[in-house]
């Protein structure tokens, strides 16, 4: 990797270090967050699928924005969105409100993440490319997934600690000052590489470019169009078991109030991912095909969750917990490097952002849903039911498999993508 490269690589890691980190303080409280305020199991898991509702919306509109204004731009107003939701979520937790003062900040807690979904990698992968970069993806990519297990470990386990020692509200505030810090290091170090903004006039013509060019170079596409119709399944049920676990764990663990509990169980999925970002790049080399990772990794981890819906054994749970972690963990680079080897530079963003728009869509529904399974037969059930529907999402990649696409297979840049 050239020094050009080696630079690009390092502000890429900063941010994610420091975005991960402010996120991560509540991730392993938020649920427990929701139940404090007074809200039932139903509309904790309704306000997070607002939170995705959210970020449905605002997918294509931020596109559009990354697209038209550029990637730094976006990032920007992302830290700012999201620090300002996340105080008035603080506020709605001291106040009591009624629900759907809940639901209307939680979408705008899902514009705030909207801004940094698609972007940030689209710049990633645009400025190593400019940079004469000529790598494989799966190893800038793992290492990002590395350094954002170190922070999620870091702020996860600290957010469950000072919420036990102080109150649930406290790592709220400090995701909020953590997120003003990285407004200054991103104005300070990241600028658009490799990409030139292309403002559409309104922005409603810009919308309905971006979510033109999402359909023809996504869901018209068929080997990107496989994998997104995926995302629903494999994204909405990882959601929901990550906030799931939060009171599941404590229910095994006897004890409703040790919120470090639920800090250490975000904390091992955290470890998980970092350990899954080493290994992507070298089970990568291990087989012929990127599709064959991903198949494994859908199938492995909804067999975990199902096993992992009739346990009662609090030790046993989390072993299988850090296993579905790392499952999934390690597909994710590879995933991402296949969707990227078959995009073309001037839609990056904007299918990026489509891809996560589905992946929310599925959020929306199994959320709710899974939320409403907890109440009536328990968390264990609930995770068994989300196991059964992530499983939906390997017939939609072995779809994708069978499209025959370059991409499947390099570990360089397709035609497609230059």
């Amino acid at each position: 990797m050239n020094a050009a490269a080696l630079t690009i690589q390092r502000i890429y890691l900063t941010l994610t270090l420091g975005n991960t980190l402010a996120a991560s303080f509540i991730w392993g409280i938020n649920t427990l967050f929701l139940l404090d305020a007074g809200l039932s199991n139903l509309e904790a898991f309704a306000a997070n699928a607002f939170f995705t509702a959210g970020m449905v919306l605002f997918e294509v509109p931020t596109g559009a924005i990354a697209d038209g204004w550029g990637r730094r731009v976006s990032f920007l107003l992302g830290t700012v969105t999201l620090a300002l939701s996340t105080y008035l979520y603080y506020l709605l937790w001291q106040l009591s409100p009624p629900f759907w003062l809940w639901a209307v900040v939680s979408v705008v807690l899902g514009l705030g993440f909207t801004f940094f979904s698609g972007a940030v990698e689209a710049w990633l992968v645009d400025a190593l490319r400019f940079s004469g970069y000529e790598g494989d993806l799966e190893t800038v990519l793992g290492r990002g997934l590395m350094v954002s297990g170190i922070a999620m470990l870091a702020g996860s386990v600290a957010g469950g600690v000072i919420a036990q020692a102080t109150n649930l509200g406290v790592p709220f505030m400090l995701r909020v000052g953590v997120l003003m810090v990285m407004f200054v290091v991103a104005f300070r170090l990241m600028h658009d590489v490799g990409f030139t903004p292309e403002r559409k006039g309104h922005p409603l013509q810009a919308t309905r470019a971006v979510l033109s060019a999402s359909i023809e170079n996504g869901l018209k596409n068929p080997p990107v169009r496989y994998v997104m119709f995926a995302a629903p399944f494999s994204a909405g049920v990882g959601i929901y078991v990550f906030y799931a676990l939060q009171p599941y764990l404590l229910e095994l663990f006897g004890d409703p109030h040790a919120y470090s509990v639920a800090g250490v169980a975000a904390a091992i999925v955290a470890a998980a991912q970092v350990i899954g970002g080493w290994l992507a790049p070298r089970l990568r080399r291990l087989v012929e095909r990127r599709t064959t990772l991903l198949i494994l990794s859908s199938v492995m981890g909804a067999v975990i969750l199902v096993t992992l819906g009739f346990i009662q054994v609090f030790w046993v749970a989390l072993v299988l917990l850090a296993l579905w972690a790392l499952v999934t963990s390690a597909g994710t680079p590879v995933r991402q490097a296949y969707l990227n080897d078959m995009i073309a530079s001037r839609q990056r963003a904007t299918v990026l952002s489509f891809d996560s728009l589905m992946g929310s869509s599925g959020g929306v529904v199994v959320q709710p849903m899974l939320g409403r399974a907890a109440d009536v037969y328990g968390y264990s059930a609930s995770l068994a039911v989300g196991g059964i529907i992530g499983l939906v999402a390997a017939p939609f990649l072995l779809a994708s498999r069978r499209q025959r696409h370059r991409a499947d297979q390099a570990a360089a840049p397709t035609d497609s993508a230059q």
